[in-house]
């Protein structure tokens, strides 16, 4: 019972102790190995004299004392007699900011400035993913590695060098200001989609979702939506994956695990308190003057599913609008993919097919298994049936998740009889 209070309490605080404790000792790596000390103390202590009363204030307490304890060594260190001096009363003074450290406000400022150290560009793109589940999800090492399917050691290597990285490019511990600050959001929001849809969709492994890591990144995203309430992306965001969430449960077979393909789930099993909570993002994001950006876009694309009580009465025409502007503002092939995929929908699977087609040979795309997975589904419903078997059978050997693997080829199979039979 302890362990499991202490777990929960852990997923909740660990982020705000880590914020806390990183602008009083300017190391991010330090602020963690603090943190750990004073879980290593709470698993120590906690099962003999009982949770306490205020668990969070516990740990901050605890973790205050090793900071202080810290900072200390650290300006014993200096040897010179005058530097050692005026350093450890700076420490002292650093003492009296960590007994206030709690304080909600001076948390929220905190946790925004650590939402930017751990998705700085300085780190690669999976640095940046692994530092944001460890520090701001309180995912356990190899919590992230299942997640990824990686190895711990990768993962803990991975962190180790992101927060070396970060030290010694002595990265700031502060919220960039100006065009640095829609750079830097950019990239924040950009790990946090990218956590949310590998757990939508698994790229690799046995497993078609990962609904924790869906869990994650939406945590993430509403505690960003409350630090920066003025930005309409982050809404976008947050509407965006509230509203995927939503077909979790429809998204595979309960019995099997098989994918269950968009337009042919039971749609009484979509959560429809996460729809209303996406909406409701939706609208906030709509609020503010100026266009859609991609996310509230891809969130009102989104919301033309959720609102269909059948997939007959999906609006595809508007889709295709939605489609037309996201590809203009953010042009790219997998986005005139999916658009033709819309234009199938709404104009037939001939015209749809002539835009697939059309992309066809982008090198992004070369290796991208929806490509002949889209293509194949298309060629079907033209009755292309031996070119629509061909396609499937490719599509499948392109992907990596095998739950998506065997899905095409049973569809390739069917189409290969189909076209025996005439």
């Amino acid at each position: 019972m302890v362990h499991r209070t202490l777990d929960a309490v852990w997923r909740m605080e660990s982020p705000r102790l880590v914020a806390a404790l990183t602008r009083i000792v300017h190391d991010v790596g330090l602020a963690e190995d603090l943190t750990q000390d004073a879980l290593e103390a709470a698993l120590r202590q906690w099962p003999e004299s009982g949770v306490p009363e205020n668990p969070a204030a516990w740990l901050m307490g605890t973790a205050k004392h090793r900071a202080v304890d810290a900072l200390r060594r650290r300006a014993t260190l200096q040897r010179k007699a005058a530097a050692m001096g005026h350093d450890l009363a700076l420490e002292e003074g650093k003492a009296d900011e960590l007994e206030t450290a709690i304080d909600n406000a001076a948390i929220g400022d905190d946790l925004l400035r650590l939402v930017f150290i751990c998705c700085h560009p300085i780190l690669s793109i999976d640095a940046r993913v692994a530092l944001t589940l460890r520090l701001l999800g309180g995912l356990r090492t190899d919590e992230i590695a299942r997640a990824f399917l990686a190895s711990e050691a990768t993962i803990a290597q991975r962190i180790v060098r992101a927060k070396r990285t970060l030290s010694e490019a002595r990265v700031p511990f502060d919220v960039p200001q100006g065009a640095d600050f829609d750079a830097r959001l950019g990239s924040v929001l950009q790990v946090i989609y990218l956590v949310f849809n590998e757990g939508y969709t698994a790229t690799s492994g046995d497993d078609w979702v990962r609904p924790a890591l869906c869990e994650d990144a939406l945590r993430l995203g509403r505690v960003l939506a409350g630090l920066v309430p003025e930005e309409a992306e982050v809404h976008g965001l947050v509407a965006l994956m509230e509203i995927q969430a939503s077909r979790i449960r429809a998204r595979t077979d309960p019995a099997t695990g098989a994918p269950i393909p968009l337009l042919e789930q039971q749609r009484g099993r979509w959560d429809q308190l996460l729809i209303v909570r996406g909406l409701a993002a939706l609208e906030r994001a709509d609020a503010f003057p100026g266009p859609r950006g991609p996310y509230a876009l891809q969130a009102a694309i989104a919301a033309c599913h959720a609102r269909a009580r059948t997939a007959d009465d999906t609006d595809w025409p508007r889709i295709v609008a939605l489609y037309d502007a996201l590809a203009e503002l953010t042009p790219s092939p997998i986005v005139e993919l999916n658009r033709a995929v819309a234009v199938a929908m709404a104009d037939g699977p001939g015209a749809g097919l002539a835009l697939v087609d059309a992309v066809a040979h982008e090198p992004s795309l070369k290796a991208y298994h929806l490509l002949p997975a889209v293509r194949g589904d298309l060629l079907a419903k033209l009755g292309r049936h031996d070119e629509a078997a061909s396609e499937l059978s490719r599509a499948a050997s392109l992907t990596r998740n095998v739950r998506e693997r065997n899905l095409l080829l049973d569809r390739a199979r069917t189409e290969g009889g189909t076209a025996a039979l005439e």
